[in-house]
């Protein structure tokens, strides 16, 4: 399975106008609801902001990674957001964050979860990616940087 297919241009945000990390959490939550898998959206936040609690998902070089395995959803999700100012996120590397990815997938779904994990972070860890992302203009931008990317791996 390819981000692409968890991904959808109308779950993606960008330059937010910033505010605090639980409320970023909570509109991407949103983000992923407008898709339609999601059956309780205070469930996913709640899986999310306690996942945040264990330790942050703020990864490092400006990108945070909020993930999470809920019953909540019918199939895995995705939401991306661009912030228009960097937020203190509580990074690993204590840098403020400019980039996050949100991605929510069944409990039964591990193995689907730990692939989608893996094949997100790949991605991420190049700076250009991230930079590209970043910059967009437009959710098609993304959907295009990112398919781009991807098929680079196949």
């Amino acid at each position: 399975m390819k981000i692409t297919d968890v991904l959808a241009a109308p779950s993606i945000e960008l330059q937010a106008i910033q505010a605090s990390k639980d409320v970023l959490l909570g509109k991407m939550v949103d983000l992923l609801q407008e898709q339609g898998s999601v059956s309780d959206a205070s469930k996913v936040l709640s899986v999310i902001l306690d996942r945040e609690r264990i330790m942050s998902t703020g990864i490092g070089h400006g990108f945070a990674f909020p993930h999470a395995k809920s019953d909540a959803v019918t199939q895995p999700v995705a939401s991306l957001m661009t912030l228009k100012e960097p937020l203190d996120y509580q990074a690993l590397d204590n840098q403020p964050v400019s980039l996050i990815f949100m991605l929510v997938c069944q409990e039964n779904a591990v193995g689907l979860h730990l692939r989608l994990l893996s094949r997100i972070s790949r991605l991420m860890s190049d700076e250009s990616f991230r930079n590209k992302l970043i910059l967009a203009q437009s959710k098609q931008e993304v959907m295009s940087i990112i398919a781009e990317a991807e098929d680079q791996f196949e």
